[in-house]
């Protein structure tokens, strides 16, 4: 009997044993559970943290004129709608992009549709047009030459060598009637100047773009130049003193508008398209007026 009483109280005590040993068990699984849950939900508040403020972030490329200054003037407007705009200024128009494709910049407002289009090709990206800015008119100027009739015969007239400007240079040679080109030449589909039919005389040249200014200011008494808005801003010309000037009624305004370009799929972004409507305004397009006097045309 002895035995059995003995028995049954060491059978009692185990099982106080083990469920006390149960009962730390489960209460030290539960205290892990709770600290892995506070884990998670801080990591989860910290990314959504960076998230909003990466969203209220806009970072874009330029070059600085007139673009730069065109995002500067409607930085404080997006800071009102609680947007950072950080600009960040290149004298070149490959990096933007490469910048662009590469996630370093949500956007770049630099360059025309034709240039984009060429970058993608030889690059193997995916920018894409967000908006329609301005057109920057080529203007045709001449050294000590007040008008196109004292233009004289087998003048040197330089003209930037890049596909697409090399074209409107043409387009704008054409136009003023200096030189002959196949019937139907566009802006879309280029031209250059082996396809020129009847150059009149004149001696054309190549150069690239952003040293045509430069080598006007050098040239001989009576050489002409073709030069980009911007370059000629940049230059200090005066675009109501050229020569001529790009049709704003030609293809080329549509064609050759400035865009900001993002990568592809990004288009939508609601700080993109506050970018873009803060760009479209008519605060903008009164300052573009205003500053630039004809050398930069708003489209919108």
């Amino acid at each position: 009997m002895k035995k059995i009483l003995s028995l049954i109280l060491t059978a009692a005590l185990a099982g106080v044993t083990l469920t006390a040993c149960s009962s730390n068990g489960t209460s030290s699984t539960a205290s892990s559970n709770d600290a892995s849950s506070a884990d998670t939900s801080s990591a989860a508040s910290s990314a959504a943290e960076s998230t909003a403020d990466t969203d209220n972030v806009i970072k874009i490329g330029a070059t600085a004129t007139p673009h730069g200054e065109i995002l500067e003037f409607v930085k404080d407007k997006l800071a009102k709608e609680g947007y950072d705009l950080q600009i960040t200024i290149y004298d070149d128009y490959v990096l933007p992009n490469n910048a662009v494709a590469s996630g370093e910049l949500d956007a770049n407002y630099h360059q025309h549709t034709p240039y984009l289009n060429n970058y993608n090709e030889k690059n193997g990206t995916d920018i894409v047009p967000a908006a329609l800015i301005h057109y920057e008119p080529f203007g045709l100027y001449g050294n000590g030459v007040e008008k196109l009739a004292d233009v004289k015969e087998g003048a040197s007239i330089i003209i930037p060598a890049d596909d697409s400007n090399e074209t409107r240079a043409l387009l704008l040679l054409q136009q003023e009637g200096l030189i002959e080109l196949p019937e139907g030449a566009n802006a879309k589909d280029g031209v250059t100047t082996l396809d020129i039919k009847n150059d009149h005389g004149y001696k054309i040249t190549t150069v690239q773009a952003d040293t045509v200014a430069a080598q006007f200011a050098n040239s001989d008494a009576g050489s002409l130049a073709v030069i980009n808005g911007n370059y000629a801003l940049a230059a200090g010309l005066d675009i109501s003193k050229a020569l001529a000037v790009e049709d704003a009624s030609g293809d080329a305004a549509q064609t050759y508008a400035n865009i900001v370009a993002v990568k592809s799929g990004n288009e939508n972004l609601p700080k993109i398209q506050a970018l873009i409507k803060a760009l479209k305004s008519d605060d903008v397009k009164n300052f573009i007026n205003e500053k630039y006097n004809g050398a930069v045309v708003a489209i919108f």
